[in-house]
């Protein structure tokens, strides 16, 4: 039990894994819904199955050089010395199929890319060709077999695995999954998402708040995230204060959503009603009533079993509510889906940073390249203002045990999605 700042006993907080366990123990099996989609749709999508190569990648043997296609025995020795002496049997077009053979002391020309006539295993580069007459050619160097040639199947195999499952399809992905004719791929369903915004301090972030008030910033930052993060945002409003008006809010969403997330009232003022609203929705209802998480500790955590929706009470503050939906959901739609967080960065603090001991302190930093790794600039920010996180590349973690790192310490950066 520990107590607010004005002294009132407060939480009794989970640890951060215990929080992030009671979350995927009743969200990773429904949330794995399978389904297909068009290539042109999959982008940052999840495999929810390993994607396989339909047929041989190439589907025949090409040429990655201009040059002249023969076969190895007759131009493996071929030096300007000695060269290769050839007859050339035609010209094979890029983008068509090579009909004549190429037999014993015979060519063909070949560009880039184009396909190498039977009979052909080697490819001599053009600059190393010269003229021999009317329909001969002299190789000035030789090639061994297989060289400069590209096989079937040298990049894929019929029936062979080319992206894992789990895999977040990136660019890179479709270019390869297009490459091997794969039109579409069965994916994880994205899951949906609300985001509700409470406080009667808030504006709308393009309104002009007159004094007292201030513009909703939470209201895209936690959408935006959720998106970059994987899910499917289905509605973002604005909820009067007080655990009645939000309840009937959460009341209409259940079942329509897997995810609601609550941005404010999860602490203990008097106006802060997201513990009572949970409660009085769901059925159980909260269980996980603040985190041992700096800063984000008046998380709440709830369950509606009937319609198998989470609910998050997040912090009011924008820090705050950020840094626990990044420890909690990116991390819980991750490994619903089998997904691989990218790698944490090394680097060298420039400055001491202070934890909060008992808690798993958060914190954000910039990268700057030094020699031949990186420096961490730890960005220190009042509670309630975002700005600052505009220069932050990611965050680092100090384990609840510390009271702090020392100017110097190695730390490693986890990158915002991006």
């Amino acid at each position: 039990m520990s107590a607010d700042r004005s002294g009132r006993l407060f939480l009794d907080v989970d640890d951060v894994e215990v929080a992030f366990q009671k979350l995927y123990g009743r969200a990773a099996e429904r949330w794995r819904t399978v389904e297909r989609v068009p290539l042109e749709s999959a982008l940052d999508r999840y495999l929810a199955e390993d994607a396989r190569a339909p047929s041989d990648v190439p589907h025949f043997r090409r040429s990655t050089v201009d040059g002249y296609a023969a076969r190895s025995e007759d131009v493996a020795l071929a030096g300007e010395a000695s060269p290769a002496i050839l007859r050339t049997v035609g010209a094979v077009r890029i983008g068509e199929a090579a009909f004549e053979p190429v037999g014993d002391g015979e060519c063909a020309e070949v560009p880039t890319g184009g396909m190498i006539p039977d009979g052909a295993d080697a490819v001599v580069m053009s600059e190393y060709a010269r003229s021999a007459g009317e329909g001969w050619v002299a190789l000035l160097s030789g090639a061994s077999y297989g060289e400069n040639v590209v096989s079937i199947g040298e990049e894929r195999r019929a029936g062979e695995s080319i992206l894992p499952r789990g895999r977040r399809l990136a660019p890179r992905d479709l270019g390869a999954l297009a490459a091997a004719g794969v039109a579409s791929v069965p994916v994880f369903a994205r899951p949906k998402l609300a985001v509700l915004s409470t406080g009667d301090e808030i504006v709308p972030y393009d309104a002009d708040p007159p004094l007292g008030k201030i513009r909703d910033a939470n209201s895209t930052l936690l959408a935006s995230m959720a998106t970059r993060c994987g899910y499917e945002v289905v509605a973002v409003r604005a909820v009067s204060e007080g655990s009645g008006p939000l309840a009937r809010e959460l009341r209409g969403l259940l079942g329509a959503c897997e995810l609601i997330a609550v941005s404010g009232g999860s602490s203990k003022g008097p106006s802060d009603g997201t513990y009572d609203a949970i409660r009085d929705a769901c059925a159980p209802g909260a269980f996980t009533r603040g985190i041992a998480l700096q800063p984000g500790k008046p998380t709440v955590l709830g369950f509606d079993e009937p319609s198998g929706t989470l609910v998050a009470g997040l912090p009011g503050h924008p820090v705050s509510a950020m840094t626990a939906f990044e420890l909690l959901f990116h991390r819980l739609i991750r490994e619903a889906f089998y997904g691989v967080p990218p790698p944490a960065i090394p680097a060298r603090l420039t400055a001491n940073v202070p934890a909060s001991p008992g808690r798993l302190t958060c914190r954000p930093a910039s990268l700057a390249r030094s020699g031949s790794g990186y420096d961490a600039t730890p960005i220190f920010h009042k509670s309630g203002l975002i700005a600052p996180l505009a220069r932050a590349d990611g965050y680092f973690l100090i384990e609840r045990d510390r009271e702090g790192l020392r100017e110097g310490e190695l730390v490693f950066v986890h990158p915002y999605p991006s």
